[in-house]
């Protein structure tokens, strides 16, 4: 059987299991045939506080022309960190010229904790509003589905307010989507989902634990592909997806000194 080809449009780090250097590794592990196009070229994960990022709109350009004259196709496209807004729309020309659309993937990575990253501003929201409305499925944070619908941060919601959300990512055009990170001011933590599939909207609760390793969201979304598209549910991949993520997070409480590389996933 021929292997589904995924490409991952994301940034590369040189030190940290984040972006492709924790996605790639997953989803080829998981037999997948695994592509990249770098967004940018980072030295180290940002958490160190001393970093150097290298811009590569340029080479996404030029890449993407070589590719389009080639022919290359995928059958899964996953986006992740971009940088620019001339990124995104490099990204969605590429998805636009294939004669077959591959299933896409939107990880609006902008913002947390209730804030927008620096750098990140409306025209910059705008944009991945477009990119959303054509994703197959997108995995927005709260803080990042707060400003995609609502145009504002919040991090600690009531359920009122994520009716709301669920409202705006419906008028957005996104087909199925999961709102990661969801502190509801009644108390818990969840997933809040729709799977345009079955029409069923989902929740899935789940206990915080007292660890922040980076690069577990880029871990949770591998995994949560390559269930998709090996055929799981939404609700049914999510699940496996946070099963792994709490199980690699308890393994790794050993290495709490350095979490700044993100976790050890080799030995899982």
């Amino acid at each position: 059987m021929q292997k589904k080809k995924i490409l991952l449009v994301n940034d590369l780090p040189g030190v940290g299991k984040v972006a492709l250097g924790a996605m790639i590794p997953i989803l080829s592990y998981l037999g997948f045939s695994v592509h990249n196009l770098p967004t940018a070229i980072v030295s180290n994960t940002l958490d160190y506080g001393d970093f150097h990022i290298l811009d590569t709109t340029d080479y996404m350009k030029e890449t993407t022309k070589v590719w389009t004259r080639l022919g290359f196709s995928f059958d899964a496209v996953a986006t992740g960190f971009i940088t620019t807004s001339e990124e995104i729309e490099l990204v969605e020309k590429l998805i636009a010229s294939y004669a077959k659309k591959p299933y896409v993937m939107v990880d609006p990575i902008m913002g947390d904790h209730g804030s927008l990253y620096n750098g990140i501003d409306e025209s910059r929201i705008a944009l991945m509003r477009t990119l959303v409305g054509q994703a197959d499925l997108s995995l927005p944070n709260l803080t990042e589905a707060n400003f995609l619908t609502r145009g504002e941060g919040d991090n600690h919601v009531t359920r009122a307010v994520m009716d709301e959300i669920r409202a705006g990512m419906k008028k957005l055009g996104a087909k199925s989507y999961l709102v990661t990170s969801v502190h509801l001011k009644e108390g818990g933590h969840y997933m809040f989902g729709y799977d345009h599939k079955t029409d069923e909207p989902f929740e899935i609760p789940y206990e915080k634990l007292p660890y922040n390793f980076p690069g577990t969201g880029d871990v949770f979304s591998a995994i949560l592909l390559a269930a998709i598209l090996r055929g799981d549910s939404l609700m049914t991949a999510a699940k496996r997806a946070h099963h792994f993520i709490a199980y690699a997070i308890e393994k790794n409480r050993e290495f709490t000194e350095n979490v700044h590389e993100g976790l050890f996933i080799e030995r899982h």
